[in-house]
């Protein structure tokens, strides 16, 4: 298993509804909403504290191994 550290923020925009949920949750201002859509803006902020991934219903962000491709 990887530790935190390694894991890097993953998105699936075509999974994003655009409930903002993880925008408002996210305690370091990495993400935003562009075109109704998730975005990252600022990734060198990320704490990787995985707050974002536990409140996304649509399973559209989460923090993933550099190995898994997606």
């Amino acid at each position: 298993m990887a530790a935190t550290s390694e894991k890097v923020l993953k998105l699936k925009v075509e999974w994003c509804k655009g409930c903002g949920i993880c925008v408002e949750f996210c305690p370091k201002s990495v993400l935003e909403l562009k075109c109704g859509k998730i975005s990252i803006k600022n990734i060198e902020a990320c704490i990787k504290c995985g707050q974002c991934e536990l409140r996304c219903p649509d399973y559209a962000i989460y923090l993933g191994g550099r190995e898994d491709g997606q």
